[in-house]
């Protein structure tokens, strides 16, 4: 019960944040068949900005924070990462009428993580006034690459099975593409040039000033396109749906209790725990989709693409942000 209500309490409190009132705005302009568009070049910069923001911010506080302490939530991030792909190979990929290569791609996808879930909320803990490590962010890439590999490195070997010859793996080349993705490439170079230089000046006047500002404009576009995405996943099996519904919640209680073995171990924070629990629930709408098609270009965007935008990402903000904070606020007290 004070589980349920402290969730209720801050999910109603979160309906009059800018986080979520922008990304239901969005949603309420596609439903009313608004023409508002935001120009893509728009939407890429906005997304460059956020995370070469959220970048330099770690690798600042990475350059002072004791390696010892990130090393274990570091490879916690890896580990939940590869067992959410997992956990969709073992449930996804056994329904029904189910395409593997589809399967793998959606694991893939919701094992990744969603850099927009995350600034949201790192906006919304600081709302609350939750502290928690600057370099927690920095967890993104741990989570997001292995999770990408995993699910493009299964694809190849199903095809291998399948086709002989055609389904030739080379890891080497997938995790050099993820690499070089413009939303992993961003956010690393930020985390270098945090790390190797003294940015703090630039980061302070720029960066940190628009953050805000440039996170509404994303939440607004995510909200139309999940709107309008809505329709692709009618398309699909209604698996999709469920697992959809069921994979944030599902991924993100397991980042906590991961998060919780952090605390334990290295004295992770509350406000890291959450961190660490939303990036698990969220999946990813950047760098995800254009290295899964070009990873496995047999499967249907409208199942993995559709699934996420449309019904992963909201939940993700929408439920599990304030149910990680709500359930923080129960394990770890006030």
């Amino acid at each position: 019960m004070d589980l349920a209500a402290s969730f209720a309490g801050s999910f109603l409190s979160q309906l009059q944040s800018p986080t979520l009132a922008f990304l239901m705005g969005g949603m309420l302009l596609a439903a009313t068949g608004s023409k508002l568009a935001i120009p893509d070049a728009i939407y890429r910069f906005i997304v460059f900005v956020l995370l070469m923001g959220i970048g330099l911010h770690g690798g600042m506080e990475i350059r002072e924070a004791n390696l010892a302490a990130l090393a274990l939530p570091a490879l916690l991030a890896a580990i939940v990462g590869c067992l959410s792909v997992l956990i969709g190979v073992l449930t996804l990929a056994r329904l029904p009428g189910i395409r593997r290569e589809d399967a793998l791609a959606t694991s893939g996808l919701f094992g990744a993580v969603s850099a927009s879930t995350l600034a949201a909320a790192m906006i919304v803990l600081e709302e609350q006034g939750m502290v928690f490590e600057a370099w927690a962010p920095a967890l993104y890439p741990f989570m997001d690459i292995p999770a990408l590999v995993l699910a493009i490195v299964l694809a190849g070997l199903h095809a291998h099975k399948a086709n002989g010859h055609d389904g030739q793996v080379r890891v080497g080349r997938i995790i050099a593409d993820s690499l070089r993705g413009s939303a992993l490439s961003a956010l690393l170079l930020g985390l270098l040039i945090g790390l190797l230089a003294r940015p703090e000046r630039v980061y302070e006047e720029f960066y940190s000033p628009l953050f805000r500002g440039l996170l509404s404009v994303l939440l607004l576009i995510m909200g139309m396109e999940a709107w309008t995405r809505l329709a692709e996943l009618r398309r699909v099996a209604h698996w999709y749906m469920l697992y959809a519904i069921a994979a944030p919640i599902t991924h993100g209680l397991m980042g906590f209790g991961f998060g919780w073995i952090a605390h334990e171990a290295v004295g992770l924070s509350p406000g890291g725990v959450v961190i660490l629990a939303v990036i698990a629930a969220s999946n990813s709408d950047i760098s995800g989709p254009p290295t899964l098609r070009a990873g496995i270009p047999g499967a249907n965007p409208s199942a993995y693409i559709g699934a996420s935008t449309s019904l992963g990402t909201p939940i993700a903000i929408a439920v599990g942000i304030p149910l990680f904070i709500a359930l923080a606020g129960l394990v770890f007290g006030p």
